[in-house]
């Protein structure tokens, strides 16, 4: 993230630094008559609509008896209801292009960051004070929501709403988010130092920094075989004792591809009561692309036809051995207390990479930091994936048409189409055998990919990156006609002299142009001849 003074956003009104944060603050309580409900939303202007608060009452709270005593954080992920737009598009936007894949807003969906306290209360008629306060938000940020949640909550339940005012007060005063700098955050008294990520680059320290060895201790010999799942979009639930443990392993399971990003929908956790139960538990259908995860026990039988299940029980530490453990037929799936593993008929398209097991298992020998176990898988994964997605940048960037062939006195050129056997014979001598180790049926693995939605996703985005590339390369190549023409001094009649056979679709971005800073901050080349086409056009109208 980028830190701004105040005074260089001065289009930002009160409340906006927040809502470039968060969209609100929540506090959920639970009522005798009326089950779980909203009793707080913080600022009070914000809206929500009564699905939305439905879902925000059922996710947070536990959806069983899971014991969860004490305090408890977890993450859930709902869908936004439908008309409502942003105040603060041109920030936001601005820092949506920069950020890395992971990191961008949710465009079509809320995060919702859970503070659960449960503790005994012979006070209240139930015997429990049972209370949660969630942060909702557009922003991936588990880590840091959590970690914020940490300072807000304790002093909430102790000094109530002035607590969260106060709080709310702080948050409205930060920078608005962009990926860059270190930002320093006060927050009730206290100071958060966030070391953002680098602008849009493959790293693995752009990821979320997720517990993996944890989250995947309990199915650990199937990592690879959850890698090709998830990359595929396959259906897939995970049936874990508590909200933490779900949302945990979900998160996990996402974070897995990138830097690819994952276009199907994913709840880190699901109940029962939510508004999509029906939709994705129905059996007149096969199971949508989707990652649920679930705690409720009744899940084991209402999903016992989707094809991959992951049973996770207790997490261990990472530092704890395990036995390994083959995958098991979904038949033998029957309650949620069922053995933790893996439950699916799947045949993974590679082999099985048996060093990225042994070096981690040394590590647990060893007893090897937390840390830098999470580190050696995370970087696992992501030169897994870009073994599989350079190929795929490789020939996309093929099609696009070659400079030479960009005329200013004719519209862009289209990009060339993509073409499955054309890309997947490219594979025989640029494949991603150049870059991994590993062997297998790695044909079958991306005829797989190019009809799941991560596939449909990325060339959408590559796509649409690459035709305002080309967009800036055609307004270069006018730019430069433009400038020429003015060198070459203005024609008796105080204008330029350039030829009227420059497209409609060219003018169009023309007299566009000039009002779009943000167009010529963005590709530096537009600013060149920006004057000439400002004097230009006015000329020409």
């Amino acid at each position: 993230f980028k830190q701004y003074e105040e005074d260089t956003d001065p289009l930002l009104l009160p409340w906006d630094r927040f809502s470039a944060w968060l969209h609100c603050i929540c506090v959920v309580g639970f009522d005798l008559e009326l089950g779980q409900a909203v009793e707080v939303i913080y600022p009070h202007h914000s809206k929500l609509s009564e699905k939305e608060k439905t879902s925000i009452c059922y996710l947070s709270f536990p959806d069983s008896n899971s014991g969860c005593l004490g305090d408890t954080q977890f993450c859930f992920r709902f869908r936004q209801a439908s008309g409502r737009k942003s105040s603060l598009g041109c920030f936001l936007d601005q820092f949506d292009r920069d950020a890395p894949v992971c990191l961008k807003r949710d465009q079509g969906h809320y995060y919702g960051y859970v503070y659960f306290r449960q503790v005994r209360d012979k006070s209240l008629k139930r015997g429990y004070f049972q209370k949660s306060l969630v942060l909702i938000s557009k922003l991936p940020y588990v880590t840091f929501f959590h970690s914020l949640l940490k300072l807000v909550a304790p002093e909430y339940f102790e000094k109530q709403e002035p607590c969260l005012e106060a709080a709310c007060n702080d948050i409205d005063r930060w920078p608005t988010p962009h990926p860059g700098k270190i930002l320093v955050l006060p927050i009730m008294g206290t100071v958060m130092k966030v070391q953002g990520p680098p602008r849009r680059k493959w790293r693995a320290d752009t990821v979320p920094s997720l517990p993996l060895c944890r989250c995947f201790h309990p199915v650990f010999f199937h990592i690879q075989m959850l890698w090709e799942l998830v990359l595929l979009g396959e259906a897939l639930v995970v049936m874990a004792p508590s909200p933490a443990e779900s949302s945990d392993t979900v998160l996990a399971l996402v974070s897995c591809i990138s830097p690819l990003r994952y276009c199907s929908d994913f709840r880190p956790y699901f109940t029962i009561h939510d508004n999509e139960f029906k939709e994705y538990t129905t059996r007149t259908q096969a199971p949508p692309s989707v990652i649920l995860g679930v705690t409720n026990p009744f899940f084991a039988k209402t999903l016992q036809h989707w094809p991959h299940i992951i049973r996770i029980g207790d997490m261990k530490q990472a530092g704890e051995t395990v036995k390994q453990m083959k995958v098991k037929k979904l038949k033998n799936l029957k309650t949620l207390d069922s053995k933790p593993g893996v439950y699916s008929a799947y045949k993974p398209f590679l082999n099985k990479d048996e060093d990225i097991i042994k070096q981690l298992q040394k590590g647990v020998q060893q007893k090897r930091p937390s840390a830098a176990q999470n580190a050696i898988l995370r970087r696992y994964f992501l030169e897994l994936t870009q073994s599989f997605i350079i190929p795929l940048e490789r020939y996309v960037a093929s099609l696009m048409p070659l400079q030479k062939n960009i005329s200013p006195w004719k519209s862009p050129p289209q990009l060339r189409p993509f073409l499955q056997e054309d890309f997947m014979k490219t594979l025989e001598k640029a494949g991603p055998q150049l870059t991994s180790p590993l062997k297998g049926d790695w044909m079958g693995l991306y005829r797989q990919f190019l009809r799941c939605p991560n596939f449909d996703g990325w060339f959408r985005n590559r796509r649409r990156e690459m035709m305002k590339k080309l967009e800036a390369l055609h307004l270069e190549a006018v730019c430069e006609e433009v400038s020429n023409d003015e060198s070459r001094g203005p024609s008796p009649r105080g204008c330029l002299q350039l030829p009227w056979g420059i497209p409609d679709s060219t003018w169009i971005l023309l007299e566009r142009l000039p009002c779009s800073v943000s167009q010529v901050t963005l590709y530096p080349q537009y600013s060149r001849g920006c004057k000439a086409i400002t004097h230009f056009s006015c000329n020409r109208l």
